[in-house]
């Protein structure tokens, strides 16, 4: 039997609906990161209206998390930011880069899903800085650093020809993208054959950017999202090193396998600590949120050491 990479907290799930202290029906697909040594969560949350908002909770210690009274972030209401917004806003991923914190959040509105960009120094107040896709992008993460002089990204653009694949793109400035190309590809009849999308934002190993992504799998019984990882060369992360050839995290928990949307485990963060471990967090079945620990050295192996094959002329060593 494989070893387990990912060890669950026993205190699953931390965060519910039932510790929000406002109302939401669900707590989910959370963004998180440290601030000052605090860990500090944004939470998607749907509402009894079907929508969308995030919350904000923080913790001591990464597993214990207390919600602030509001919410940190609703959609707009002001400019071409209402427009575009105005359904919902979702899954936050959180990126500490030169100083700044930013946030990368779906924007959902009648005409599509397209990714946000707004940024903060303190987690009190939020500044949105633009639109960085048109519809329908979706899971979008910044690499924590300039790349030979560009910020760099990844992400997963809605197309029935190259189907829910993971692409890279580079900018000067964080708001206009290109030099845009697919890296990973879904790999057909494996746990990751239908779709895939970036999950965590890159983490920075000796060996290669970690990429912690998701990959769903049809079944006759809906969909099962499942968590598995990639490797990106430092200097290059258009190049792909390895791709882990099984999953290292399914739903297996009850609070995973029921819920709003039946057997997911989705991750939108995941925090890096000093001793080598990392503390990854889930949303489980769209409903409760989850964190659990791993090594980062046996993920980056898993990469190395037990990759799928390459997809010809997609992604390369």
């Amino acid at each position: 039997m494989a070893k387990k990479l990912v060890t669950r907290y026993k205190g699953n799930p931390i965060l519910t609906k039932d510790d929000i202290p406002y109302p939401v029906e669900t707590v989910h697909n959370a963004g998180v990161t440290k601030l000052n040594g605090r860990y500090i969560m944004l939470f998607r949350s749907h509402l009894d209206t079907g929508r969308s908002i995030i919350g904000l909770a923080e913790s001591e210690d990464g597993f214990n998390f207390k919600p602030r009274a509001k919410p940190f972030m609703v959609p707009s209401k002001e400019g071409k930011f209402a427009e575009y917004e105005e359904y919902s806003v979702e899954d936050p991923r959180i990126t500490l880069l030169e100083g700044t914190y930013y946030i990368t959040y779906s924007a959902y509105s009648r005409h599509g899903v397209r990714t946000g960009l707004a940024k903060t120094k303190d987690f009190e107040s939020v500044e949105r800085v633009g639109f960085i896709t048109q519809a329908d992008y979706r899971n979008t993460v910044i690499f924590p650093e300039k790349i030979n002089g560009r910020y760099a990204r990844l992400d997963r653009p809605h197309s029935d020809i190259s189907p829910w694949s993971i692409w890279i793109s580079f900018s000067p400035d964080l708001l206009h993208w290109g030099d845009s190309e697919v890296v990973i590809k879904p790999e057909r009849y494996h746990w990751d054959e239908m779709k895939i999308g970036p999950g965590a934002p890159p983490i920075r190993t000796d060996k290669g950017w970690l990429n912690i992504y998701h990959g769903v799998f049809p079944t006759m019984d809906g969909c099962m999202y499942r968590l598995g990882v990639a490797l990106h060369k430092l200097d290059d992360p258009a190049r792909i090193l390895g791709v882990g050839d099984r999953w290292i995290l399914q739903p297996e928990d009850e609070w995973e396998i029921v819920g709003y949307v039946h057997n997911v485990v989705f991750t939108c963060g995941a925090v890096p600590e000093e001793d080598g471990t990392l503390k990854l967090y889930w949303g489980g079945a769209d409903r409760v949120m989850c964190g659990g620990t791993a090594v980062i050295d046996e993920l980056v192996e898993v990469c190395l050491t037990n990759s799928r094959q390459p997809q010809e002329k997609i992604w390369r060593k």
